[in-house]
């Protein structure tokens, strides 16, 4: 091989080496900064990550709002219809969290199946859900529509 051709082909090695570790690092970076969404139903179905950071949303669920003796811990529940799944937050909630609200919570699942957040978000007024809150709700409703229908066409 004569040393023009040695010395291309090397370039042309560390090139392909350097594209490869720029690409593995954006990926990475873009891993760490992927956060997916999961309604309460799909945290039932064992669907979410336990220790890894997501985002929960639904409607707050009535009289399930508990605050704990230290006065910024916040209990309550989000539900989407069909299951309800317990979040826990420590800080002030913001001004339109209420119970029957649709709010969007990003944090992560302990062991015993709490959602520990760091952050809820409830940014809009009562008429406003977040598309994929309403998408969760209306699968919910219409699953539920399903087994009444079949409920009365076994009677």
């Amino acid at each position: 091989m004569n040393p023009i051709r040695k010395k291309r082909l090397y370039l042309i090695g560390m090139m392909v080496a350097g594209i490869g570790v720029a690409a593995w690092l954006a990926l990475n970076a873009f891993d760490e900064n992927l956060m997916f969404f999961f309604s309460p139903s799909e945290i039932a179905e064992g669907k979410a990550p336990t220790g890894h950071p997501f985002r929960v949303g639904g409607l707050v669920s009535n009289n399930s709002v508990k605050r704990r003796s230290d006065g910024l811990t916040t209990a309550f529940d989000v539900t989407d219809n069909a299951e309800t799944v317990t979040v826990e937050y420590t800080g002030i909630l913001p001004d339109l969290f209420r119970e029957g609200q649709g709010i969007v919570a990003l944090g992560q699942l302990n062991e015993s199946g709490i959602f520990v957040a760091s952050e809820v978000l409830a940014k809009h007024d009562e008429n406003y859900m977040p598309p994929e809150v309403a998408d969760s709700l209306k699968t919910a409703h219409d699953e539920g529509v399903k087994e009444m229908q079949q409920q009365v066409s076994v009677q």
